[in-house]
C-alpha cells in the first residue's frame, strides 16, 4: 500500500507547506471561493480554478437556513473540521454569520471581485441558496461557478430510457457505471489569499459548541479535517480491505471504513476515496471486498439522486398510501427507544453508542430502525429526527432515504414482511457479545446463551450475573412476536 502512503505524504506536503501568498500585488484578480460541504484544498475544483485566477478570498458563511437545519452531533463536527480547515489555509479563512447574499455582495464591491467560486450542495434549503446567491452575482455582473465536488456524478445527469429517473438502486447503479467518474486533481500549489480585515467574526462566535460532557465525550472519540480524513482512508484499505464484504455486517469487528462523516463534510472528496480504492486491484485486493466497499459509495450518491428528483424525500412518503398508516405516538416507548432502555441488548447497544460516539454501525442503524416503525409502530420521522440530532455523519438524503427504506414508504424499499428480529441479528452478528456487552456493561458477566434474551434466564442465572429485570436492565417494551404481527396486519391493509 505505499502508493497509498506517497500520495497522501504528496496531498498533505502541498496543502500544509507549499502555499506561497502575496496579498500585496494589486494587479491580480481577485475570486471569492464559498466553502461548503468541502473543507478541503485537495480535489476541489472550484479552489484549484480561483487559484488560478489570481487572488482569493476564501469564505465560510453560517446561514440562517444552516442554523436551522443542523444537528447538535454535527455542530460540533463542523466547528472542528472549520478549525482544521482555518489551520491548513494559515487562519486565513473568513468566517461570516447570517445572510450569504448581503455578506457576498459586501465582500464583491469591497474587495472588486471578479469571479464567485463554490461547490454544489443538493440539500432543497441550499439549492434554493446558490439560485438566489446566483441571481445576486448576476445583478453584480460577477461570474458564478458552481461546481459538483461532493458526488461522483451530477444526480440529474441520470436517466432512464424514458428521460425520466430510476427508482431502483441496481438500475441506477448499472447506468452509472457505464460513465467513468473524473480523476482526483491535486491542491493548488500556490494560493494568494487575502484576510477581510473588517471582518471581526470568529470561529467560537459561531456558537457551534457548548463544551458540555456529552460534547467532550463524543469529541475524543474522532479526529477532524482533511489530513486525518487522508489517513482514515489508508489505514482502512491497509488494514480493514481485506474480508470487507463480510467483516462489515459485525460490528464489534471495526471493519468499516467510518469516512461517512468526511465525506458529509467534504474533508475527502468521493472521487479520492474511488481512485484510490480502485488501486487497490494492483496490489491483490479482493475484487468482491473493493466491489462492496464501492457499493456504498453508489448507495450515498443514489440517496443523493433521489432526493435531487424528488425533493420532498426528507419530510414526505415517497409511496402516498403510507400518509394513512396507523402510527402511534406512544412517548414512553419513543424515550425507551432514545434512551436504550427497551430491553432489547442490541436495539439498547446501538442507542447507547449513538449517544456516546455519535455514530453507530451500519447493520444496528438497520435493526434499531426496523424496531422503531415495525415493532413499535412509530412514524419512522421520528427517529430520522433523533438520529439528525445525534449522528455526527448525519447526511440530509442519506439519512433521509434509509429511513424510508426500513419502514418500506420509499424507492427500492425493504419488503414490510422484513422485519429484524434484534434477538437473532445479536446472536447471528454478534455471537461472542463483544459490542453488546461494551455498551451494555450491566449485562458483561451474563452468559453469552442468554446476552440477547436476558429475559429467559433462569432466576439463578441473573442473581450470579448481578442483573435485576426491571430494575438494573429492563424487561421488553413489547414482544417481538406480537408486534411483529401487528406490524403485518398493518402493512397488510395498504
Amino acid at each position: 500500500m505505499r502508493f497509498i502512503e506517497l500520495n497522501i505524504a504528496i496531498l498533505s506536503y502541498l496543502w500544509l507547506k507549499s502555499h506561497k501568498r502575496n496579498v500585496r500585488d494589486d494587479t491580480l484578480t481577485t475570486s471569492i471561493f464559498l466553502f461548503r460541504q468541502d473543507l478541503r484544498l485537495s480535489d476541489n475544483i472550484g479552489l484549484l480554478e480561483a487559484s488560478r485566477l489570481g487572488k482569493v478570498l476564501p469564505v465560510y458563511i453560517y446561514t440562517k437556513a444552516e442554523q436551522s437545519h443542523i444537528g447538535s452531533s454535527s455542530q460540533l463536527y463542523l466547528h472542528y473540521s472549520l478549525e482544521s480547515l482555518n489551520r491548513s489555509l494559515n487562519n486565513y479563512l473568513n468566517i461570516y454569520q447570517g445572510d450569504p447574499l448581503a455578506i457576498i455582495a459586501r465582500l464583491v464591491k469591497q474587495y472588486k471581485v471578479t469571479d464567485v467560486f463554490w461547490s454544489r450542495s443538493y440539500e432543497p434549503w441550499k439549492m434554493a441558496e446558490d439560485s438566489a446567491i446566483k441571481n445576486k452575482l448576476t445583478e453584480l455582473q460577477v461570474d458564478c461557478h458552481i461546481i459538483n465536488s461532493s458526488y461522483l456524478w451530477e444526480p440529474k445527469n441520470i436517466k432512464n430510457d424514458t428521460g425520466s429517473y430510476y427508482k431502483i438502486f441496481t438500475a441506477y447503479k448499472r447506468k452509472a457505471s457505464l460513465f467513468e467518474p473524473r480523476k482526483p486533481v491535486a491542491a493548488p500549489t500556490q494560493l494568494t489569499l487575502i484576510h477581510d480585515e473588517h471582518n471581526q467574526t470568529t470561529l467560537a462566535d459561531l456558537g457551534l459548541i457548548t463544551h458540555a460532557d456529552w460534547e467532550k465525550k463524543i469529541q475524543q472519540h474522532w479526529t477532524f479535517g482533511e489530513l486525518s480524513a487522508l489517513e482514515k482512508l489508508e489505514y482502512f484499505l491497509t488494514h480493514h480491505l481485506k474480508g470487507y464484504k463480510k467483516g462489515r455486517d459485525y460490528p464489534a469487528e471495526n471493519q468499516t471504513s467510518k469516512l461517512s462523516v468526511n465525506l458529509h463534510f467534504g474533508e475527502i472528496s468521493p472521487h479520492q476515496v474511488w481512485e484510490t480504492a480502485q488501486r487497490c486491484r494492483l496490489f491483490g485486493a479482493s475484487e468482491e471486498d473493493i466491489d462492496h466497499f464501492l457499493n456504498e459509495l453508489i448507495w450515498r450518491e443514489f440517496s443523493c439522486y433521489l432526493m435531487t428528483h424528488f425533493n420532498q424525500l426528507p419530510v414526505e412518503n415517497f409511496q402516498s398510501k403510507f400518509d394513512h398508516f396507523p402510527w402511534k405516538k406512544t412517548k414512553k416507548l419513543i424515550d425507551a427507544w432514545k434512551t436504550g432502555q427497551t430491553g432489547y441488548p442490541l436495539i439498547d447497544a446501538g442507542m447507547r453508542e449513538l449517544w456516546e460516539t455519535g455514530y453507530m454501525h451500519n447493520r444496528v442503524r438497520m435493526v434499531v430502525a426496523s424496531f422503531l416503525v415495525k415493532n413499535l409502530k412509530i412514524h419512522w420521522h421520528i427517529g430520522r429526527d433523533w438520529f439528525w440530532d445525534c449522528l455526527v455523519d448525519a447526511d440530509l438524503a442519506n439519512n433521509s432515504a434509509s429511513w424510508q427504506w426500513v419502514a418500506g414508504c420509499g424507492v427500492d424499499a425493504a419488503p414490510y414482511f422484513r422485519i429484524f428480529n434484534p434477538t437473532t441479528q445479536g446472536e447471528k452478528f454478534d455471537d461472542q457479545g463483544a459490542y453488546t456487552k461494551k455498551f451494555l456493561p450491566e449485562l458483561k458477566q451474563l452468559p453469552d446463551k442468554y446476552l440477547f434474551q436476558p429475559w429467559m434466564a433462569p432466576t439463578h442465572v441473573l442473581a450470579s450475573s448481578k442483573i435485576i429485570l426491571g430494575k438494573t436492565y429492563p424487561n421488553p417494551i413489547v414482544d417481538l412476536s406480537t408486534s411483529r404481527k401487528e406490524a403485518l396486519e398493518a402493512y397488510q391493509k395498504l
